[in-house]
């Protein structure tokens, strides 16, 4: 974790929160587009079957997909009607932000399924604390381990709302832009 000159701790990990479908993962998609740099990761959608939510789906930004969750997976955790696949959790999201030189890491999201991964929980904290600029989703709730990320000195929590959420994309890219140049040695 870096300070700057002033002797305050650097927020270069960029999370966003807030109520459900309020619009977290398409600011990231939009986010994307808008990047100067690579960037490596994951981010997750729902899944639906005649207008209905049946499941979750991990999408790396390398080009693997996989469930998070979904209605017909059986395993040992779930929520609600939803069985989680760890494994996937593990080979999809976990290995997707294990840091790579000059990339921005996207860690959508920090949640209560992602977190039945200990592998995930261990892999997120790795690029928390690594000099990759991380740009993410927490959930609003959750349990002592997502409170603690969002805890943290190093982390920019913004609440996307129906009103803010168009712009978010523009201002996290400006702010990922002065990150950088602060980075930059003198």
């Amino acid at each position: 974790m870096g300070t700057n000159h002033s002797g305050n701790t650097i927020r270069k990990n960029i999370f966003l929160t807030g109520a459900p479908s309020a619009g977290k993962t398409t600011v990231i998609k939009k986010l994307l587009r808008l990047l100067d740099r690579p960037a490596q990761g994951f981010y997750t959608e729902e899944e639906k079957n005649d207008g209905r939510r049946v499941g979750f789906m991990m999408n790396s930004l390398d080009g693997r997909r996989g469930y998070l969750a979904h209605q017909d997976i059986r395993s040992e955790f779930s929520i609600r009607r939803y069985g989680v696949s760890v494994d996937n959790i593990d080979s999809i999201a976990a290995d997707s932000i294990i840091p790579k030189d000059n990339t921005i890491i996207v860690l959508d999201e920090i949640g209560t399924m992602e977190c039945y991964s200990e592998h995930f929980r261990r892999m997120a904290i790795r690029a928390l604390d690594s000099p990759n600029i991380v740009v993410g989703t927490v959930a609003l709730g959750g349990d002592d381990f997502i409170k603690s990320i969002k805890e943290r000195a190093d982390i920019d929590i913004i609440e996307v709302t129906p009103s803010n959420r168009n712009a978010l994309p523009d201002v996290i890219a400006r702010k990922i832009k002065a990150l950088k140049e602060g980075f930059r040695p003198r």
